[in-house]
């Protein structure tokens, strides 16, 4: 990008992850400008308010709160508007209500002429992408979700501090659904670049790698039920995810993200969005990337599709 082209990020959504992204963002001084939209406009006022007073403190950023306006020249929409998932709710119950809520916004984004990217936050995030898209017509790289990114940020973690290795060093993603039926691909991790299989050997932590790596999926998978039910929403590590995502488009980094974008024939798979290793860069998701995943790997990621598919069928045809 040409250091001319202005950096400005819509967020729809000034609660605990819309803010918190947009804390992080400012921080971060990939935006020039961050615009902060919510239908609760003194909630939105408050937030803005609250995060120009640090202005001091982070890089040069413009700050404030927005309206529909402001997609028209936005380079990034954030969409995290939605109804909170509560405790002991599945994501999938979350259907109805954020269905209308993404429709909604969408709508004000076509009639602003924008060509923003879009980025879907709100849960159940898969479907949600799959009904953006359907709502804007087409140009599937154009509009994705945030996907699994903080998923397989969990895994890293987690194998992080089983193996005793920095986080940075560990390679390994969660693909499918951002949700229930989500699974780790450790025919793609690796450390050290050894695959999990080679290095366990070497590292010698763990008796039993296969059970182990079970209690390592079940830990990330469980992990947002863990944290809602202890402070009632998520919001600092997916802030953070959604400044990595973001990043990668402001700056056109070409990076690999485990994004929800809708699949057409790769991985065997067809009108569904769920997570795959994508590259990511100034204009959403460029490339999709088709790994050779082993037949139990493939066979879960058909699985998760499948429930997707299901819920996409609940919405009705409007989705």
């Amino acid at each position: 990008m040409t250091s001319g082209i202005q950096r400005k990020v819509a967020i729809v959504g000034a609660g605990a992850v819309g803010s918190t992204f947009g804390y992080a963002l400012a921080q971060s001084g990939i935006a020039d400008e961050i615009a902060l939209i919510d239908k609760n406009e003194d909630l939105a006022r408050g937030q803005v308010l609250d995060l120009a007073h640090g202005q001091p403190f982070f890089p040069a950023v413009a700050i404030r709160q927005g309206s529909a306006s402001d997609y028209s020249d936005a380079q990034l929409i954030v969409i995290t508007a939605g109804v909170p998932q509560r405790p002991g709710e599945t994501r999938l119950q979350l259907l109805q209500k954020n269905a209308a809520i993404v429709r909604n916004i969408v709508d004000e984004v076509i009639n602003q002429n924008s060509r923003g990217v879009i980025l879907i936050v709100t849960n159940p995030v898969d479907v949600m992408t799959h009904v953006a898209i359907q709502r804007i017509g087409g140009e599937r790289g154009r509009v994705f979700g945030s996907g699994t990114v903080l998923d397989s940020a969990r895994l890293r973690h987690t194998l992080s501090a089983n193996c005793s290795v920095d986080v940075h060093n560990v390679h390994a993603y969660i693909l499918g659904e951002h949700g229930d039926s989500e699974f780790a691909a450790w025919s793609l991790a690796h450390i050290a670049g050894m695959q999990m299989d080679d290095f366990c050997p070497v590292c010698g932590r763990c008796k039993d790698w296969w059970a182990k790596r079970k209690d390592i999926e079940r830990q990330v998978r469980d992990s947002a039920y863990h944290i809602i039910g202890y402070k009632g929403a998520t919001c600092f590590a997916i802030g953070m995810a959604l400044v990595r995502i973001a990043r990668a488009i402001l700056r056109g980094e070409k990076s690999v993200l485990t994004v929800s974008t809708r699949l057409e024939g790769e991985f065997g798979l067809q009108d569904v969005c769920l997570s795959v290793p994508c590259i990511v860069s100034n204009n959403g998701v460029e490339q999709i990337i088709v790994s050779k995943l082993p037949k139990p790997e493939m066979t879960a990621l058909a699985a998760s599709a499948a429930i997707l598919k299901e819920a996409i069928a609940q919405i009705g045809t409007n989705a």
